[in-house]
């Protein structure tokens, strides 16, 4: 059976005559965040971005691709579908088939479908109605919940084919990284710095990260766990290039040279001018 990676957009939808940019800065960003995972075809059509698997080993990957998928700024949802062709009997047997997993062990479940292909006979109406009926001969043990069903059964009927799913999943949403330029960050081993990290890139801009290294007054561990955090980032900014300063020369020099009333002062002002 054939199986895709659909990640559909946010807010770049709102992006008007740049739209264009932000839509091919994110095709890019999924090549590149699958490419170690095996020959992925990622494509737009329809403002939603495909990931289909061209060989055995992306196949073979599709829950890892998925994940890292979810991690990508830019992209509000994303969900795993089937393909298969624009006619009834063909998606009633792909969604029997391909959601069995899911379906059998849920209680409640209901049917949305989305026809942007007007030339598909039944509507959206119908193909709720008549694939929702085939599911429960399918399935006895289930019942329809409208409101809050286990299952959401997704059949969107575009240009190409038709996608049959078990409903989209919450995507990082934001903008994709470097679309809003570039930014340096003071990266420390507390919270606040990864999460600033987080955020600026979630708002679109590529970043620099800077960590002011102090030995003897701070160990070989402090570095390593920056590292660290600078790597945990990585599914969300891409690779951060991470500077490391050395800044015990100046910590010693500031308190001796500066005066008393003015000591804690230009400390921030010093790092904040090597970042720059």
């Amino acid at each position: 059976m054939r199986e895709l990676i659909l990640a559909y957009q946010g807010e770049m939808a709102l992006k008007g005559l740049n739209r264009a940019t932000f839509e091919s800065i994110l095709v890019k960003t999924m090549r590149r965040r699958l490419k170690s995972l095996g020959d992925f075809k990622v494509y737009k059509a329809q403002s939603t971005m495909y990931a289909e698997p061209q060989d055995a080993t992306a196949a073979a990957h599709m829950d890892e691709a998925f994940e890292r998928v979810k991690k990508i700024f830019g992209i509000a949802a994303v969900s795993r579908a089937a393909v298969c062709d624009k006619t009834f009997d063909s998606i009633s047997a792909t969604a029997v088939e391909y959601l069995r997993g899911v379906l059998s062990g849920a209680a409640t479940f209901k049917v949305s479908a989305k026809r942007s292909d007007k030339a598909c006979p039944l509507n959206s109406m119908g193909m709720g109605r008549e694939l929702g009926g085939v599911l429960l001969s399918a399935y006895p043990h289930l019942k329809v919940d409208v409101h809050h069903p286990d299952v959401n059964v997704t059949v969107e009927i575009r240009d190409f084919a038709a996608y049959v799913h078990g409903g989209k999943k919450p995507g990082a949403g934001g903008l994709p990284v470097s679309t809003s330029g570039k930014a340096a960050l003071m990266l420390s081993g507390g919270i606040d710095s990864p999460v600033a990290a987080y955020m600026m890139a979630k708002r679109g801009l590529s970043l620099a990260c800077v960590h002011f290294a102090s030995p003897p007054y701070t160990s070989e561990r402090a570095r390593m766990k920056v590292l660290t955090l600078a790597k945990k980032l990585t599914p969300y900014t891409g690779n951060p290039h991470v500077h490391v300063v050395p800044y015990p020369a100046a910590q010693e020099h500031i308190p001796d040279n500066a005066p008393a009333a003015l000591s804690p002062v230009p400390q921030p002002r010093r790092l904040m001018r090597i970042t720059q």
